[in-house]
C-alpha cells in the first residue's frame, strides 16, 4: 500500500490538465486548436505547418508558449488569454476527489504550465475551489515551463516548502524527472503506466489513489 511511502509528506503538488480531471474531458483538444490558430495568424502559415511547429515547440522547449517566446519573442499574456478561452461547461464536479484532497494533511498547491487564472476556472468547474493553499501558473516561474529545473526551483522557492517532504502528481512523465531529483515523491497520473526510475507510483485513478493514503 502506498500510504507508508507518503507518511513524511507535508506538501502536495498537483498538476492541472489531465491530472485534476480525466483526459476524456479533452480540454486540450480545444486548447490545441486555439494554439494552432494563434501560430497561423502570427507566422502566416497554414494549419498543417502550424501544427508541425506546435509539435516542434513542445518537444524542443517544453511548451508551445515557451517556443513562441524563445523563437519569436511573443508577449505571453495575449497568447495565454486566447488559448485558455475555452468551454468548460462539460466538466463535472467531483465531490469524492474534493473530499480526498481536503483530507490530505498539510499544504496543497497546483503548479501548471497553463496560467493561474485558467487553473482557477478549471478547479472551480471541478468543485475544487478553496481546497488549494496556492495556485501557480507558468507566469510564476518567469514563463519557464515544466520540465525545466529552473521552473520548479522558482515555484518551490516561492512557496517555501521542503521538496524532500513533498509529493507531486503529474500526467506528463517528463515533468517528474526534476521533482524526483529534488526529493519529491512522484506519482504519474495517466491511463497507461510509464516505466522510469523517476516515477515512484502510477495511477489511472487519482481520487482512488488519494483515498488509499487517508
Amino acid at each position: 500500500m502506498p500510504n507508508a511511502s507518503f507518511s513524511h509528506v507535508t506538501t502536495w503538488v498537483f498538476d492541472l490538465d489531465n491530472t485534476l480531471y480525466h483526459p476524456s474531458a479533452r480540454l486540450f483538444d480545444q486548447i490545441k486548436v486555439r494554439m494552432r490558430d494563434w501560430v497561423m495568424d502570427l507566422l502566416k502559415v497554414d494549419a498543417e505547418e502550424a501544427d508541425r511547429l506546435r509539435g516542434h515547440y513542445w518537444r524542443t522547449h517544453g511548451t508551445t508558449l515557451s517556443g513562441l517566446m524563445r523563437e519569436h519573442g511573443i508577449d505571453p499574456l495575449p497568447f495565454q488569454q486566447h488559448v485558455h478561452d475555452i468551454d468548460l461547461t462539460h466538466l463535472q464536479a467531483d465531490p469524492l476527489l474534493a473530499s480526498h484532497i481536503r483530507a490530505l494533511p498539510g499544504r496543497k498547491i497546483i503548479f501548471t504550465n497553463g496560467s493561474a487564472p485558467y487553473a482557477e476556472r478549471v478547479s472551480a468547474a471541478r468543485g475544487l475551489e478553496g481546497l488549494f493553499d496556492a495556485i501557480y501558473g507558468v507566469e510564476h516561474a518567469g514563463f519557464l515551463p515544466k520540465p525545466e529545473r529552473a521552473a520548479f526551483d522558482a515555484v518551490f522557492a516561492a512557496d517555501g516548502f521542503d521538496p524532500t517532504r513533498a509529493a507531486m502528481f503529474e500526467d506528463d512523465p517528463r515533468n517528474l524527472a526534476e521533482p524526483f531529483a529534488m526529493g519529491l515523491r512522484c506519482v504519474h497520473v495517466a491511463e497507461a503506466p510509464f516505466a522510469a526510475e523517476h516515477i515512484h507510483f502510477h495511477t489511472d485513478d487519482l481520487s482512488g489513489f488519494l483515498g488509499k493514503l487517508l
